[in-house]
């Protein structure tokens, strides 16, 4: 039951259940069943501990983002389950790491913690991939400024942070239609190369030269979003040593984990979920994308027989 909840809505499992084993199951249950064993997956999984002589891999790289995941609050009307919610959509916060050249990286997730609850997932990642005293971590993500944040207070002097150079990207080409009315895509292209090579200056002079007064709305302004976007990150735009590195450039990488590790099962059509049981499932999706499924019912047999 466990297994077909974890990947497939609960409505959907009875079904699935009676093809391959012939039994009959309700909804409720399954759904109990399901969040029970992703309760427990989240007991077993401890902080993990770094060891001081540990020396570790010599490369990593962490991706940190958000999620938006649909949860009810409430319900007006307790006699029709499916109309009268009051919803709210609230974040969820997943970590990537994985040593450089590595395709197997581990995953945390968090829903409703505190800031310190994403670092700790961060660290847990990083150790399970490798982490140690000699490794540098590379940080990659949007220009959210936590997500920097959390990379410099858990690694601090063994890590660097990146702004994803495609959200960048995304803020030029709004202001190429100001800077270069007439040949937008071209200008927009130079300054990428510009940022490339580390020239971040002459893009911020290029930005300045037609920046929005003051009194523009900020929706109406492209270029003073521009280029107060990258003024104010100047120490996460290293593109140049990046790529002399080989280390990426942009946080495609979690985004893309996004869709199969959380929303392929959590935001399914027409889901919503109650708070308390988000981050069961969480869990239920993070020890099976770390490859520990078999590992959790291994031990849960051990506790049984003990």
């Amino acid at each position: 039951m466990a297994d077909f909840g974890a990947d497939h809505a609960f409505g959907q499992v009875p079904k699935k259940l009676k093809e391959h084993y012939g039994i009959v199951v309700s909804i409720s249950t399954i759904a109990k069943v399901t969040e029970y064993h992703g309760q427990q997956m989240q007991k077993q999984r401890q902080t993990a501990v770094l060891s001081p002589t540990r020396l570790g891999c010599s490369q990593q790289i962490a991706e940190i983002d958000g999620c938006m995941l649909p949860i009810v609050l409430a319900r007006i009307d307790e006699g029709d389950k499916r109309k009268n919610k009051k919803l709210q959509w609230s974040e969820a916060r997943r970590a990537l790491v994985h040593e450089q050249g590595s395709v197997t990286p581990k995953f945390e997730a968090t829903f409703g913690g505190s800031v310190d609850d994403t670092r700790l997932a961060l660290l847990n990642c990083a150790i399970a991939a490798g982490f140690g005293t000699n490794t540098h971590v590379h940080g990659v993500g949007d220009g959210a400024p936590w997500i920097a944040d959390q990379t410099k207070a858990k690694f601090g002097a063994q890590s660097s942070y990146l702004v994803d150079f495609f959200h960048v990207c995304e803020y030029l080409a709004a202001a190429s239609k100001t800077c270069a009315p007439d040949n937008h895509k071209v200008w927009t292209k130079t300054q990428k190369n510009l940022l490339k090579k580390n020239d971040h200056t002459i893009v911020i002079k290029h930005l300045a030269e037609y920046l929005e007064a003051e009194d523009v709305q900020s929706e109406k302004a492209p270029v003073r979003a521009c280029y107060r976007y990258l003024s104010n990150r100047i120490d996460q735009l290293d593109y140049k040593g990046a790529l002399e590195k080989g280390l990426p450039i942009g946080s495609g990488e979690i985004e893309s984990a996004h869709r199969y590790v959380i929303q392929q099962r959590l935001k399914l059509a027409g889901a919503w979920w109650k708070a308390a049981n988000v981050q069961p499932m969480l869990a239920l999706r993070i020890v099976r994308a770390n490859g520990d499924w078999e590992k959790y019912w291994g031990n849960l047999s051990s506790a049984v027989a003990a």
